[in-house]
């Protein structure tokens, strides 16, 4: 006893980790941020040979400022996009005429055709919820290296002027110019996220009901020539609207069930 009444300073408990250590708990949250407060101290554990609680891990957290929320949700912005091909005079398939017994050989009643063939346009287009992007007419076989030319000059093009964000994600078929290592390369330095796609997934592409919505749209125009062909998609395809593609592009969560329950089988879409 030396008389004197005033609380002493004492050490107190010391701390389980070291600043060092508690770093590491930071960095791993930063690396992170979903992680659980038990599998935060589960990697201290293993990493210092501390049995730590997550009860610590939150507390150092705090003490950061750091605190669990619940996140918000932000749904994906996506850009579909694949090719089609619209013929001259009429479709690949076979077509049907109504008409009445032994009238076949009227004019009315007979399929146009040429010689050599009418020809027909292929192009490639893009689309989002905000609207259709760019569409290109593709001239003579498309290759990986033209494939790779139409991204270059139309798809961040595209995603600007649908006032897409820039970290979209951009969906294509699994067709052999899509995987090719150059445009693979392209996409990976060019494009932050690409939606993985199965093999043989037209159900899971909207932009083909897009593809049938422009070939419906033509069928109301007397076309004649390749000319007036590219002209007609051309015309039809500015004159879709984003309530169109916001349509398709909200039905994937359908598609996406439909595809699961018919266990990646045929579905309606």
């Amino acid at each position: 006893m030396d008389g004197n009444i005033a609380n002493k300073l004492r050490s107190g408990r010391p701390k389980k980790l070291t600043p060092r250590e508690e770093k590491t708990v930071l960095r791993e949250v930063k690396k992170n941020p979903f992680i659980s407060a038990p599998k935060l101290a589960a990697v201290v554990t293993r990493n210092f040979n501390k049995e730590v609680h997550a009860q610590l891990c939150r507390r150092i957290l705090w003490n950061n400022n750091i605190h669990g929320r619940i996140p918000r949700k932000k749904p994906y912005i996506i850009i579909f996009s694949d090719e089609s091909k619209f013929n001259l005079f009429g479709s690949d398939g076979r077509q049907k005429v109504w008409r009445k017994p032994n009238t076949e050989l009227e004019l009315k009643n007979l399929r146009s055709t040429v010689k050599h063939g009418g020809g027909s346009v292929m192009v490639w287009g893009c689309m989002s919820a905000n609207g259709p992007g760019n569409l290109v007419f593709i001239n003579g076989t498309m290759d990986k290296i033209k494939y790779l030319n139409i991204l270059k000059e139309n798809l961040i093009n595209s995603a600007e002027k649908l006032g897409v964000p820039r970290d979209f994600y951009f969906q294509q078929d699994r067709d052999p110019k899509h995987t090719a290592k150059i445009v693979q390369e392209w996409l990976l330095y060019h494009i932050p996220h690409i939606l993985p796609c199965p093999p043989q997934s037209p159900d899971l592409n909207p932009i083909e009901h897009l593809w049938e919505e422009l070939d419906r749209r033509l069928r109301t125009s007397i076309i004649t020539s390749k000319d007036t062909l590219k002209q007609n998609i051309m015309d039809a395809w500015n004159s879709i609207t984003s309530d169109v593609t916001k349509k398709l592009v909200h039905s994937m969560e359908n598609r996406l069930r439909a595809v699961i329950k018919a266990k990646g089988g045929p579905t309606k879409y």
